[in-house]
């Protein structure tokens, strides 16, 4: 069984009204280069079909949604500071969403071994009734609520490895006992949340855990937290389905970020989330695009996991300079500290 691809042009309608990261030439260039790789006729692929007001209403409350409908037939409006929308928006996040909800059915019906959503504008700042960093809908919420809701997943692993904390995941679940949600992200950094101590309230104490890494840390930094925190997380856990926001800004050449991942680093984080999803869950991962802001470095990174989930193999280790070990190390053991309250790792 091969995997899926994701994508739909209408992703391209949200076009910002003036100079700004978060623009159509980002799913261009990925395109681009995965058709010079021979990889975009080569992965099967869908055209998404955009989700619905009811299935959106899994995650948001309808006020909410009208306000976002309202502002897309105007030609520009901010709904804060970094975020906008326009008479495209509508119609571009609801494919998005459509997208990863349709990556997790696939998945989940055994139609895919493994899908990725290449989607935008991304989703994971945008709470249950707020649009903030560049995010609206909330793409991985609405999927994974849809995984629960209507295809009777149990328990859920959600990994957001983007740059940023995913604040807006972490607030639709906080209190979900069916929902391990874990977010690395850099330390100090927008939108200021997602301390270690931030572990969750009610059916979901002890279910979401946050991982703040200081600036610089790069490939071997990022895979040791993955072996020593999540994927141990993960093997008490037993998830029926691993969800993944996948941003590339914590790739070094993008400026967005202070981190120092390389492409060949965020394969090698594919890869074993994939070897260790095949022992959870029968390998059922679903990818979402997020984030991801210097075109050529996103691009590079979203062909190396479709090369490794794909099992074509991935590039071969960059050996980039990052933080000394011992500040992993560190980070590792409060991260385990703060979990021993609820987890035998």
């Amino acid at each position: 069984m091969s995997g899926l691809l994701l994508y739909h042009p209408d992703c391209l309608l949200h076009v910002p009204p003036r100079p700004h990261p978060e623009k159509p030439e980002r799913l261009q260039a990925v395109r681009e280069a995965l058709e010079r790789a021979g990889l975009w006729d080569r992965l099967p692929r869908e055209e998404p079909e955009p989700a619905s007001l009811e299935l959106l209403e899994l995650v948001h409350p309808r006020g909410y949604l009208d306000q976002v409908r309202r502002a897309s037939r105007e030609p520009g409006v901010w709904l804060d500071p970094d975020t906008y929308a326009v008479e495209g928006t509508w119609r571009a996040v609801t494919v998005a969403a459509g997208g990863a909800v349709r990556a997790v059915d696939a998945v989940v019906r055994g139609e895919a071994s493994w899908a990725f959503a290449l989607v935008r504008p991304p989703g994971h700042h945008a709470g249950f009734r707020r649009a903030m960093g560049f995010c609206l809908v909330n793409h991985v919420a609405a999927a994974t609520r849809y995984a629960q809701e209507r295809l009777g997943v149990r328990r859920v692993l959600v990994l957001d490895w983007d740059v940023h904390h995913g604040n807006g995941t972490q607030e639709v679940f906080y209190r979900d006992g069916a929902v391990l949600f874990a977010s690395l992200h850099q330390e100090g950094w927008y939108p200021g949340t997602g301390a270690v101590e931030e572990t969750g309230e009610g059916d979901g104490e002890g279910l979401t855990v946050n991982v703040p890494l200081p600036a610089g840390v790069g490939d071997e930094g990022y895979r040791t937290i993955l072996e020593e925190v999540l994927i141990p997380l993960g093997d008490a856990w037993k998830p029926e389905l691993v969800v993944v926001s996948a941003g590339f800004d914590a790739h070094h050449t993008d400026p967005l970020g202070r981190m120092q991942l390389t492409e060949a680093g965020f394969g090698r984080l594919a890869s074993l989330l994939q070897e260790a999803a095949g022992r959870w869950c029968g390998g059922r991962v679903v990818l979402v695009l997020e984030g991801g802001y210097d075109l050529r470095g996103l691009s590079r990174c979203v062909e190396a996991v479709l090369r490794v989930l794909a099992g074509m193999g991935g590039p071969a280790p960059a050996g980039h300079p990052e933080v000394p070990y011992a500040v992993v190390r560190e980070r590792v053991r409060q991260v385990r500290r703060v979990l021993s309250t609820y987890w035998s790792l």
